[in-house]
This record gives structure tokens, C-alpha cells and sequence, in this order.
């Protein structure tokens, strides 16, 4: 099973990421499920979603502990949050920054950025102030861990994306070709 967990801010739409990547899975064959936590509901809140894959049936009921990956919607969550908390050795990180993956400083995990705030405002999703970044960072998931196909993660958003189908399927597109991989 592949499980993994999303932070970001509540308005982001990291539960939507979530939602989307499980529904990608099913696409190319995989069983799936996605689950947000909440804590307190507000915008710009600290929120994390899970998703988990697996080639059988999926039984468990509770959160993602020990994740394979971790995707970072808001890179300022990184002084707040320890995001690797549970990330298995090894692990993936996936960080909407500008920066590369080894200005970072991680050591023991793979580390793949991309700059999904400025993908998401070249394609008007959300605003200059708040922009909207879930469909790009997974993009990046889709080229970084390399599970779930590029194709099946556009299919995905173009079906399931709340608005701006084609501006979410080609931000995650864009994002899947400049994401920088730091391994």
C-alpha cells in the first residue's frame, strides 16, 4: 500500500488534491480512498489529507501514520509543522517552492520541488493573493513518485476539478514538466 499525506491551508485545496489523486488512481486500476483532517476550520488554517493506493482492497479506517510521500501545499507550513513527522526512510517529499530540492536541507528522503504558486497564477487559479495550487502540485506528484500516470491524474482533474477544468488539467501539466527532482 502507498499512502500519503497532504499539508496545506485551508482554501487550498489540499482535500481536493487528495480526492483527485485517489479518483486518478481508480483510473488506471488501483483501489483507493482519501480523507481529510480538520482541525480548526477556518481559511488559511493547517490542514492535512491522505490518500492511500494499493493494488487490493483497502480496510483500514484511520490516518496516515507512516506516509511514502508528503505533499507541501504552503511551504511556510514547514516552520510550523514538522512535515516529515512518519515519512518513511526514504520517503518522498514534494514542496511547492521555488527553490531546489537541495537548497532544502533534507537528508534521508527523496525531495522534488516545483513552484506550483506561480503555475497556478500563470493559469488564474484562485487569486494573485490566494492563488489555488492543488492541481499543480499534483503534476508533480504524478512525475515525482511516478504511481499514478500524468494521463490518469488529467483525466482526473478534468472531471473533477469544482471550476476550471482545463486551467487545473493544463497548470498540472506545466507543473509535471518543471517539477526538479532532487535525486
Amino acid at each position: 500500500m502507498y499512502e500519503v499525506r497532504f499539508h496545506g491551508r485551508g482554501g487550498q485545496g489540499a482535500v481536493t488534491a487528495a480526492n483527485i489523486l485517489a479518483i486518478a488512481a481508480v483510473k488506471q486500476g488501483f483501489y483507493s480512498q482519501s480523507f481529510p483532517y480538520f482541525g480548526v476550520e477556518r481559511r488559511g488554517a493547517p490542514v492535512q489529507a491522505f490518500t492511500r493506493i494499493d493494488d487490493k482492497r483497502i480496510d483500514l479506517r484511520m490516518n496516515v501514520y507512516e506516509p511514502d510521500a508528503v505533499v507541501v501545499l504552503d511551504p511556510t507550513l514547514m516552520s510550523v509543522i514538522d512535515v516529515t513527522q512518519g515519512l518513511k526512510e526514504g520517503g518522498i517529499i514534494i514542496i511547492n517552492t521555488a527553490k531546489k530540492p537541495e537548497e532544502l536541507g533534507f537528508s534521508g528522503y527523496k525531495v522534488a520541488t516545483v513552484n506550483a504558486t506561480e503555475i497556478a497564477i500563470e493559469h488564474r487559479l484562485g487569486s494573485q493573493a490566494a492563488p489555488i495550487v492543488n492541481t499543480a502540485i499534483l503534476g508533480a506528484y504524478s512525475k515525482a513518485v511516478g504511481n499514478v500516470k500524468i494521463e490518469h491524474v488529467l483525466e482526473a482533474i478534468r472531471e473533477n476539478a469544482p471550476a476550471k477544468k482545463e486551467e487545473n488539467a493544463k497548470a498540472a501539466e506545466a507543473a509535471y514538466e518543471k517539477t526538479v527532482l532532487g535525486w
